[in-house]
């Protein structure tokens, strides 16, 4: 390397030679013309030495990369000293002022950097590299500066910088993206729009134009022109980065097959890409293809043996499966990897659920509220979120442990965290008072819910589910009624209408809003509700052939829907039909959800009809512990100790049931179940008796 000493010296002989032979300018073309004489006081125009000019924004460079490569921070001010000389000795040249203020920038003088900018653009408003320079610090400071007026102001100056370049420099693209997102900081949406959609227009093929503007459309909630924006690009010229946007995209509609698919091309474009991954992962999970899901973490897991979120996820694949020591073996992973974890605790409690571990459940849920409480009741609305969370899980655990009364204590709480927060509170809390059959709590809940939300649509239509239930039909549906606008949205308002109509037994009618509800189905998701309804409608009205129609045309598409299979299976069971085609549904419905107590009541039926005594009383007693007061599970019960000769047994859950059927609301009675329970309680107690005299 060359001496400091050698190079000055070759400076030196190099501005030597250039004061006999002109030097190259560096001052810009447009102004480098001396100055007029003024009339009032005529004076020679200053001279310009660009020979002296040259020479010292030399030195200065020099120092610039002596600070870089040694971080010889006073050499900083050598520089500015040297850039200073050589604009006095040139004072015309835009370039010398410009490199000037990019050097206060990198030494942190913004407000030098910023003051010499305004100058150029005093001189020249038109300079693109004096806007590009202050553009530049105004981004770098809103990074800085904490959200506020300060914020604002700074937000502002940089938008009228990048106005300025844009009309400087109107076809570049990346000028237009960042406009773009400078004015979406600012909420000013349809500007945003707009300039993303010209990046578009001058770059068709910009991956980062095109997926710019469709996450813009997706973040704003409009999903399917985000997915229009990037299905016009032709598949081969389509990225990982591009299959992963589209991925999101589809995510967000809730087309989880076609958001499979794009993540699946992302990884295959780019087997590195482990985002690409997780998305894959994610969707296979909400698309109930939980194998397949597994699969893909464990690829990630291999790839990144230290990312938690990993373990957290195939912790709650395993739960989900029932494969309870697995899934607390990978939250105890995750938990040695992150500290001060919500998350790993809130999973682990949600195992403890799974396995009936209420009290150890119980704690850690309180455990994370203690940790999480603040006096002051001063809460930010992420704080009140997570607080909701807990509190809505330690509810349902003191409701699967039949402790009504705490669990409604524990919702309640939830009612002063937020609208969103609130509503949840009230759905559980109805649901809790109808699980204990506490039908008139049901109902003067669900009214103070609609008084205290007056604009939450959900539960006006829940209280009026509930003034059914209690017998005023008509006002109930009048009320759901009055929320029809003429809208998309009158989907939910229809649904519910059916929902109604079905349970007073007015088939026609629901079949009538079940018509108005798919043609306002735009989704598949959608679609397929509306179709697992209108199976369910059929079925309840006995018309088996036209259900069983329904919900296979229903697995054909989806052959992982849980519930389809388990209604579906546990329908043929009953009628005695295709016996080992309907255990194999519901087999794999459990397997999806095996905590799920209706389930396994319907597996343990299956057996029953199958002679498989054993395993039938196997399931249906674990249904019992999930669902003890379902009149159903209780007569199943019955029907099983009837058969295998326990007869007492038999009577003590037929009884039981007929309880329970005696505390349920009339639409939730299958009259003909509750006769047959009830011809056959008669006739057992009729035969103990006798056999109890005989004994005599």
């Amino acid at each position: 390397m060359k001496s400091v000493y050698c190079v000055f010296a070759l400076l030196t002989a190099m501005v030597a030679g250039a004061q006999q032979t002109p030097a190259p300018s560096v001052s810009d073309p447009a102004t480098s013309a001396p100055a007029a004489a003024k009339p009032a006081a005529p004076a020679p125009a200053r001279k310009v030495d660009r020979a002296a000019a040259y020479y010292h924004y030399t030195l200065a460079h020099l120092y610039e990369e002596q600070v870089a490569m040694y971080g010889r921070s006073e050499l900083v001010t050598k520089a500015i000293e040297e850039y200073r000389q050589a604009i006095e000795a040139d004072p015309t040249s835009e370039y010398l002022t410009s490199a000037l203020a990019e050097l206060y920038t990198r030494a942190g003088r913004i407000r030098d950097a910023v003051l010499e900018a305004q100058d150029i653009l005093k001189r020249d408003p038109n300079n693109l590299e004096a806007h590009k320079l202050l553009g530049r610090i105004y981004l770098k400071s809103l990074g800085d500066v904490q959200a506020g007026t300060a914020s604002d102001s700074v937000l502002k100056l940089a938008i009228e910088q990048w106005e300025q370049i844009v009309k400087l420099e109107p076809d570049s693209v990346d000028d237009r993206l960042l406009l773009g997102r400078l004015y979406k900081v600012n909420n000013d949406l349809r500007k945003a729009e707009e300039q993303f959609k010209t990046a578009v227009k001058l770059q068709p093929d910009s991956e980062d134009a095109v997926t710019t503007l469709a996450l813009f459309y997706t973040e704003e909630g409009d999903s399917t022109r985000a997915a229009e924006v990037l299905s016009s690009v032709p598949d081969a010229a389509r990225s990982a980065k591009l299959y992963s946007v589209l991925g999101y995209a589809y995510e967000q509609q809730k087309e989880y097959k076609k958001a499979i698919d794009a993540y699946r091309k992302a990884a295959e474009l780019d087997r590195d890409n482990l985002d690409a991954i997780r998305g894959l992962a994610e969707n296979l999970m909400n698309d109930g293809q939980t194998d397949a899901a597994l699969e893909q973490y464990k690829i990630i897991a291999d790839a990144n043996p230290d990312d938690a979120q990993t373990y957290l996820r195939m912790a709650e694949i395993y739960r989900r499966r029932g494969q309870f020591d697995l899934a607390l073996t990978n939250l105890t992973k995750a938990e040695s990897m992150v500290q001060d974890s919500m998350e790993v605790p809130y999973n682990r409690a949600a195992v403890y659920q799974a396995q009936g571990r209420y009290d150890e459940a119980a704690q850690i849920l309180q455990d994370l509220l203690k940790k999480t409480d603040k006096t002051d009741n001063n809460y930010s609305q992420g704080e009140k979120n997570n607080r909701a969370l807990f509190l809505e899980r330690l509810g349902t655990i003191y409701r699967d442990n039949s402790n009504t009364t705490l669990a409604i204590e524990t919702f309640r709480k939830m009612l002063t965290l937020g609208d969103e927060n609130a509503e949840r509170g009230y759905q559980q809390i109805i649901d809790s008072y109808r699980e204990a059959k506490l039908w008139q709590q049901a109902t003067d809940i669900a009214k103070e819910a609609v008084q205290k939300l007056p604009n939450d649509r959900d539960l006006k239509m829940v209280y009026a589910a509930q003034l059914s239930d209690m017998g005023q039909p008509d006002e109930a549906l009048q009320q759901v009624k009055s929320l029809l606008k003429g809208t998309p949205e009158d989907r939910d308002v229809y649904i519910r209408l059916a929902q109604i109509d079905s349970r007073l037994k007015r088939w026609q009618d629901a079949e009538d809003n079940l018509n108005k509800a798919a043609q306002l189905s735009t989704k598949d998701e959608d679609q397929k509700y509306v179709d697992f309804l209108r199976g369910s409608n059929y079925e309840r009205q006995k018309k088996y052939d036209q259900a069983e129609q329904v919900f296979r045309k229903l697995l054909a598409g989806d052959p992982q829907n849980a519930a389809v299979l388990n209604y579906l299976g546990y329908m043929l069971a009953d009628r005695g039909s295709k016996l080992d085609e309907a255990l194999i549904m519901i087999k794999k419905a459990v397997e999806l959800d095996p905590a799920n107590g209706a389930y396994l009541d319907s597996l343990g039926w299956a057996y029953f009809k199958l002679g498989k005594y054993e395993l039938a009383e196997d399931n249906l007693t674990r249904a019992s512990q999930h669902m003890g007061a379902d009149p159903t599970v209780q007569a199943h019960l019955g029907d099983l100790y009837q058969k295998t000769g326990r007869l007492k047994l038999a009577v003590a859950h037929w009884d039981r049931a007929i309880q329970e059927w005696n505390k349920t609301v009339a639409a939730e009675v299958d009259s003909d179940e509750m006769a047959k329970t009830q011809k056959d309680l008669e006739s057992a107690k009729v035969k103990l008796a006798k056999e109890s005299s005989e004994q005599k």
